[in-house]
């Protein structure tokens, strides 16, 4: 049965976790995916292919956020690498407020890069937005940091979110909500 959630209650846990290894195997294959849209774009001058790959992106995010990130295409094939590996539970609020981020980045470069196809003009900011897009899917995969998450501690810091009832936890402890 279809559960609409962002996270999973888990024992010993007051807050909703997501699998942390699944995740960061989520976010190598949005980078993989992401490099090959760039490449493409930006060295080989084949603008086809980028509303392609952030339209899949746009709708992996809309999947994730809006019904459950176990449903999002990238997640179920991280899945597959991470199997047998055991679970590492992380606070989902901050991982929802990441992916929220995701979702705006690759809306931004859908409409951008569909006129960039007809128009050159585009250029220099679907460049900066996919570079951007890189570094953060970068700095998740290869070192466990999400930006997006950071970005998300430092908005309740400054008074800009509420903060949140529960305490969820960041990867490795490296940010106290």
């Amino acid at each position: 049965m279809l559960k609409i959630s962002f996270g999973d209650y888990i024992d010993g846990k007051n807050y909703k976790v997501l699998d942390e290894r699944r995740m960061r195997a989520s976010a190598g294959v949005m980078f993989l995916l992401g490099l090959i849209a760039f490449i493409n774009g930006f060295i080989l001058q084949n603008y086809i292919i980028i509303p392609y790959i952030s339209g899949f992106l746009m709708l992996n995010f809309i999947i994730g956020i809006f019904i459950n990130p176990k449903y999002s295409p990238t997640l179920l094939v991280a899945f597959i690498f991470v199997r047998k590996q055991s679970p590492l539970p992380i606070g989902a609020v901050q991982k929802k407020f990441a992916w929220s981020l995701g979702l705006g980045l690759s809306v931004l470069i859908l409409v951008l890069s569909l006129f960039l196809v007809n128009d050159p003009s585009y250029f220099e900011p679907v460049c900066i937005l996919c570079f951007i897009c890189l570094i953060l899917l970068y700095f998740e995969t290869a070192f466990g940091i999400c930006i997006g998450c950071k970005l998300y501690n430092l908005a309740i810091n400054m008074k800009l979110l509420k903060k949140p009832t529960e305490r969820p936890n960041c990867m490795g402890d490296s940010c106290d909500v």
